[in-house]
């Protein structure tokens, strides 16, 4: 009967190490799976947060943003499936999800028959002989169009989306960005 004990007593142990292990696992199953729903979650609203600056971006930089989105559409058309899964869900949050401001109104909403933008700022930086900084561009064409309100925020913006359509080329300095038109050549940069 001695000899049964300390077997018994070892399959008891390890029965028990096994049981705490499984339970273990279980729970940092049940940890890693709500962190893939947060991350999942949290990916949505970045999708859709993209969706209204694209918009906005379209609003602010006319139409010619519609052929960068739809190359870009392209781009990201590989995406993994449980994306796919939330983006009904996604769609009908976009327009009132909490914490999220939509302008109602642009600053200086474009006339009919007045230059985009995007038009301004690369026929600007066409008529320079160095590159310019957005605040720079930004401060110029409040010069020549007092009766349009120019954001620093808004000609980045534009410039940025001028860059991503290769009308024109950045460059840094330090922690400087510059743009110039993308026919001009580049500006070698010793930074």
């Amino acid at each position: 009967m001695s000899g049964h004990l300390p077997t018994t007593s070892v399959t008891a142990d390890y029965a028990q190490r096994v049981s705490d292990d499984l339970s273990a696992n279980r729970n940092e199953q049940e940890r890693v799976r709500a962190e893939l729903a947060r991350l999942q979650d949290e990916l949505v609203r970045l999708e859709d947060s993209e969706q209204v600056l694209t918009k906005m971006q379209e609003v602010l930089g006319g139409t010619a943003k519609r052929v960068a989105k739809q190359s870009k559409g392209r781009k990201t058309a590989a995406a993994p499936e449980p994306r796919r899964s939330g983006s009904k869900t996604a769609a009908g949050k976009s327009a009132a999800a909490p914490g999220r401001r939509t302008p109602k109104k642009a600053s200086s909403p474009k006339k009919l028959g007045e230059p985009t933008w995007l038009e301004l700022t690369t026929s600007y930086l066409g008529g320079q002989s160095e590159p310019k900084s957005a605040a720079e561009v930004a401060a110029s064409l409040t010069e020549a169009h007092p009766e349009r309100a120019v954001q620093v925020t808004v000609v980045r913006n534009t410039l940025e989306q001028g860059v991503a359509q290769g009308l024109l080329e950045r460059s840094k300095q330090g922690r400087s960005v510059f743009y110039s038109p993308a026919s001009a050549a580049p500006v070698p940069s010793d930074s």
